[in-house]
């Protein structure tokens, strides 16, 4: 079928050549009109493809051109990275309009409600168009950037876009901010947007020319000096002195309000503290004296200098030995709270602030790992979780989760649950103070009141809260399991040996 269609548009063309080169009208002229007729109702059902593909020319030879030879512009879209995320912030931009790209090639790191994702070409070729700016919000499925493919490029009809102009992308190049040249992070970028301050008027102060946070200040603060007064001549003689004038009044500059939307891992804690609040706490706190741990740790760094170990890798192997006693604690509730599932392992997180806001990143198998692995496991959720580079993984799967409130100050604090899990805890700062001595048993019924004298010691105490889903948790299991706790940390050396 294909065949004898293309036979007729070409016995079209044929015909309607010897037209344009008869010089008048002739009965051959009116046979051929007749033969245009009825070659035009047998090709009225040719597929529009096989026209709008096929060009002629007058005085030369026919030929057809197929749209899969020319280049073409593919509109890349943002793939769905699981976990029921439908919109992602467009952190860092690795490319600009113009530049080359080839398979797997970085094109840009947007931001989840729960973690950074790099994002890679699936094609060869040049950055046509960027759908988006630094900052804005990107939903899954829509267009992200628009790559013009090489030549031979298999692409798929559903992401090929219309050919577009080279001319247009020679524009888009020279258009292009200077200021894009610049080296400067997006917080950086965002923060002299907020100023007012062109970063082609800052000298960076970084590597390689940098401009950081603390570049921006100097030159706000350097531009807001007053120009210093020339020194005035004395007065002369002759002059009479007048009466100073008043002093006017000082005026108290404005400052203006400032808004901007919450996006991001910041929209991701509205979410979850709203439905966390949903559901009734109860808080139940003690204090631990962690005198014995604070002298195991210091022998620790004595014997071995290089070791950089906190206390948080004790608490969390020790919160481990007291969950095996206490699965319940360790267990997930559903939405509608009519199951609840214990878990095998114990996938303790830690709550970290980081510059985009509140992560709990989790250490996994908790049960199976030493102090020493657990310490490792910390740093390196602790290097990425400042680097912004936690991945989904590190993020998901937590069973209980732990918030170390006192590496930045503060005793007591009342901690909110991170669903679905059913307990959390908050730990104070580890202050040391006066304590009364325990009295041995025996000693308060030989004794007299009057005689009795309370003996004190210096103690390094630590406050514990915890807070716990009320409706799966009584106040009395969370007591019994700080209490086992508490007689962990307070004899270290069971957790050395039983590890």
């Amino acid at each position: 079928m294909l065949t004898r269609y293309a036979y007729h548009n070409a016995a079209l063309r044929c015909v309607t050549y010897s037209l344009h080169m008869l010089k008048r009208p002739s009965p051959l002229s009116y046979q051929a009109v007749s033969s245009i007729h009825s070659l035009e109702k047998r090709t009225a059902n040719v597929p529009n493809i096989l026209k709008t593909n096929s060009v002629s020319h007058f005085g030369s030879r026919p030929f057809s051109l197929s749209i899969s030879r020319l280049s073409s512009v593919v509109q890349f879209k943002l793939a769905d990275i699981g976990e029921g995320i439908r919109e992602v912030e467009v952190k860092e931009w690795y490319v600009n309009v113009g530049d080359q790209v080839k398979q797997f090639d970085k094109i840009c790191e947007v931001q989840s409600d729960k973690a950074n994702v790099t994002i890679t070409s699936r094609y060869d070729g040049t950055i046509a168009k960027l759908h988006y700016n630094v900052n804005d919000t990107a939903k899954v499925g829509e267009p992200l950037v628009d790559i013009r493919v090489e030549h031979g490029v298999d692409v798929p009809a559903t992401k090929t876009a219309p050919v577009v102009a080279q001319e247009s992308v020679a524009t888009q190049i020279e258009d292009k901010s200077p200021l894009s040249n610049i080296l400067a992070t997006p917080a950086v970028r965002r923060m002299a947007k907020d100023l007012q301050i062109s970063l082609s008027d800052v000298q960076g102060s970084g590597k390689d020319g940098r401009i950081l946070k603390e570049d921006l200040l100097n030159h706000k603060s350097s531009a807001s000096k007053p120009p210093s007064p020339s020194k005035a001549s004395p007065p002369s003689p002759a002059i009479v002195k007048q009466a100073p004038a008043p002093k006017p009044r000082p005026t108290t500059a404005t400052v203006a309000d400032r808004s901007e939307p919450i996006k991001g891992i910041r929209k991701a804690m509205v979410k979850t503290m709203t439905q966390a609040n949903a559901v009734p706490h109860f808080t139940y706190c003690d204090e631990y004296d962690l005198s014995q741990l604070v002298k195991l740790r210091k022998q620790l760094k004595k014997q071995n200098k290089d070791i950089k170990m906190s206390y948080l890798p004790f608490i969390i192997k020790a919160c481990s030995h007291a969950l095996t006693n206490y699965p319940i604690l360790n267990a997930h509730v559903d939405a509608k709270c009519e199951t609840i599932t214990y878990k095998g392992s114990h996938n303790i997180g830690i709550a970290m602030d980081t510059k985009d806001g509140l992560l709990v990143p989790n250490i996994k198998n908790v049960q199976q790992l030493t102090i020493s692995q657990i310490a490792s496991e910390l740093s390196r959720l602790q290097q990425l979780g400042k680097a912004g580079k936690l991945s989904t993984d590190d993020l998901t799967g937590g069973t209980f989760s732990l918030s170390n409130i006192g590496a930045i100050g503060g005793t007591y604090a009342v901690p909110v649950l991170l669903l679905p899990e059913v307990a959390i805890g908050a730990l104070g700062k580890i202050v040391r103070r006066l304590v009364p001595d325990e009295e041995e048993d025996g000693d308060s019924s030989s004794s007299s009141s009057d005689e009795e004298y309370c003996s004190y010691s210096i103690r390094s105490m630590m406050s514990v809260s915890w807070s716990a889903d009320h409706r799966v948790i009584d106040g009395a299991t969370m007591a019994r399991f700080s209490n086992e706790l508490k007689y962990l940390l307070e004899n270290p050396l069971q957790l050395l040996i039983n590890q």
